[in-house]
């Protein structure tokens, strides 16, 4: 019984480890590292802080009011990707529309 079991576990970690090899496979060819793949999301534009409109501003005051606004960007649809820092140090970026509203994205 316990010899089932082991093989059997032997087996799915065989297969988990084929898995893992097939997706660093690219057109046939095996590839032994993965680089890093940086996209950009919604066509975000950045724009200066002072740029940002007051209501949204004003709704990172009201909700985040330890946080400096570090960076903005902005797309063709009035939405804003905001990029702010407390004082701990952490980084966090959140979504807002040019009346304050929060967006989930």
């Amino acid at each position: 019984m316990k010899t089932l079991f082991l093989l059997g576990a032997m087996t799915l970690g065989g297969f988990g480890m084929n898995a893992q090899d097939a997706l660093l496979t690219d057109n046939g060819i095996q590839h032994n590292q993965v680089n890093e793949i940086t996209v950009e999301a919604d066509d975000f534009e950045e724009i200066s802080v002072s740029e940002v409109p007051q209501a949204v501003t004003n709704a990172i005051s009201k909700n985040f009011p330890t946080a400096n606004l570090d960076k903005a960007y902005t797309n063709e649809e009035k939405q804003f990707k905001l990029v702010l820092s407390l004082e701990d140090g952490t980084q966090g970026t959140v979504y807002a529309d040019q009346e304050g509203n929060w967006i989930d994205m």
